[in-house]
């Protein structure tokens, strides 16, 4: 396979000590390239007149590839390896968020209101009122991030103290992209009754929930009977934000291959939670012809799903002629495929098979399902999840946003209509004048996407009765003084 890009996410820092003499920086930087790093940083550590000591930060490919560049640089003669560390695992050293206070407390006054004997009024005004929690606790701007660590990312049932580190960047994200506070909140346990107990429980101080990483077809259900015992929105994020960040790539690079969603025949493999949540979205888009693929094979008719709902929809709604062969058949015309599953998926004899103008969007993590520089010569549009890539299909170009709209409507639920319409808000946020095949999604840092998915959800929102907040405002502890 050809060479992928080096990337930061698998970067290293090598510090080095050597002789202050003309030559030796170009035989490290040599070295590094030789050894297919790319040099992202240069820093000087200590220099006198006889030893230099620098710091080379160097992307590489893989774990591994990391490993070949440092032995590289041993490898010089009179260049001595001083350390070597990882700028990704330093970011994560002590978590990644933390709790801070809006109001500072530094006076006798300011500890009288902000706790006793002042916060007693609040309590009793909530307690006399309960719809004045929403607008007197945080809870009008915070939403649970509820994992179990079973199905994360692409690592699988790691658990929830490994899923950890995954949960404080998705509240990260919330918070930078639309100032919504999350927090993390990771669960020992796998029993789907136990995991419905505890977030109904904990749910009185959130606005919204929104579960992660949670395997199917349990997470199917477990969405199901919180959506029924609670009066806040559940969103699965694995499902719905991958289903419409999708869709909204999906509407703009048929802008650029000029063909209709209902004439598209599309096969997906992965029919997890994303896959299965995908073609729903593209069925209320107006799709019909998907088929889908699992560990077994295609999705039919006539198959034992084992209960799994997701499949059971798909084989009863998708493949409209019952497709029953392989992989490389299905290819056979298809106009889309989209890849929910594991690395090496596709090869180019797939992609051959493909009609002309193929879109392919490989989303397995870390690694897609093919890698950009084998699949192009064969595709016109070509999307991953990654960020080293052009055309990055990232979840954190929905849920921010999309929260931050059920947030400031207090919407009850989630509904297609919402998702609809965050999918053509995010494709919307691409000008028309700079739509290309390297570019059908917007950047990820534009603070505006988020804006723009919360206003099409309030507004979805209103349209279909899903927003609780009235539009008037209600002012709390000053009748006594009116």
């Amino acid at each position: 396979m050809t060479d992928r890009h080096p990337a930061i996410a698998y970067g290293v820092t090598i510090r080095t000590e050597y002789p202050n003499r003309p030559g030796m920086l170009g035989k490290v930087t040599s070295a590094i390239g030789n050894a297919g790093g790319d040099i992202s940083g240069l820093d000087l550590v200590h220099s006198s007149r006889e030893t230099t000591i620098r710091d080379f930060t160097v992307n590489a490919r893989d774990v591994a590839h990391g490993q070949q560049v440092v032995a590289a640089v041993r490898s010089i003669a009179e260049v001595t390896v001083v350390s070597v560390s990882d700028p990704t695992f330093l970011l994560h050293l002590g978590g990644k968020i933390e709790m801070r206070s809006k109001s500072p407390i530094k006076t006798r006054n300011d500890l009288s209101m902000a706790y006793t004997p002042g916060v007693a009024r609040v309590c009793m005004a909530i307690h006399d009122d309960p719809a004045a929690v929403w607008t007197l606790t945080t809870k009008s701007n915070t939403v649970a991030v509820v994992t179990d660590g079973t199905a994360v990312l692409g690592l699988g049932d790691i658990g929830p103290a490994a899923a950890m580190p995954v949960m404080e960047g998705k509240a990260m994200l919330f918070k930078e992209m639309a100032d919504v506070d999350a927090w993390p909140i990771c669960l020992a346990t796998k029993d789907p009754e136990e995991i419905i107990e505890t977030v109904t429980n904990i749910a009185t101080g959130f606005g919204g929930i929104n579960l992660e990483d949670i395997s199917a077809p349990r997470c199917f259900y477990i969405e199901e009977r919180l959506k029924e015992v609670l009066e806040i929105p559940v969103f699965h994020d694995d499902q719905h934000g991958t289903a419409v960040v999708v869709l909204a790539a999906l509407y703009n690079s048929l802008k650029i291959v000029r063909k209709n969603i209902e004439d598209l025949k599309t096969v997906i493999v992965g029919v997890g939670a994303g896959g299965t949540a995908t073609a729903k979205l593209f069925y209320e888009a107006g799709m019909r012809n998907i088929i889908g693929f699992d560990r077994t094979g295609a999705v039919h008719r006539g198959r034992d799903f084992n209960g799994s709902p997701g499949k059971q929809w798909l084989a009863q709604y998708c493949n409209p002629a019952n497709y029953r062969g392989d992989l490389m058949g299905a290819m056979e015309g298809a106009d889309l495929f989209v890849g929910l599953s594991a690395p090496g998926v596709l090869n180019a004899e797939h992609l051959k098979r493909m009609d002309r103008d193929a879109i392919v969007f490989a989303m397995a993590n870390p690694d897609p399902e093919i890698f950009p520089e084998e699949a192009l010569p064969h595709v016109r549009v070509m999307g991953t999840g990654r960020s080293d890539y052009p055309n990055q299909i990232n979840n954190a170009l929905c849920f921010p946003g999309f929260f931050r709209g059920l947030l400031d409507c207090r919407a009850h639920e989630v509904n297609t209509e919402m998702k609809l319409a965050a999918a053509n808000a995010i494709a919307t946020a691409v000008p028309a004048n700079q739509l290309s095949e390297e570019n059908v999604m917007p950047n990820v840092f534009d603070r505006n996407v988020a804006r723009h998915v919360a206003r099409a959800v309030v507004e979805a929102a209103y349209k279909t009765g899903a927003a609780q907040r009235s539009r008037r405002r209600r002012t709390y502890g000053l009748g006594a003084y009116k």
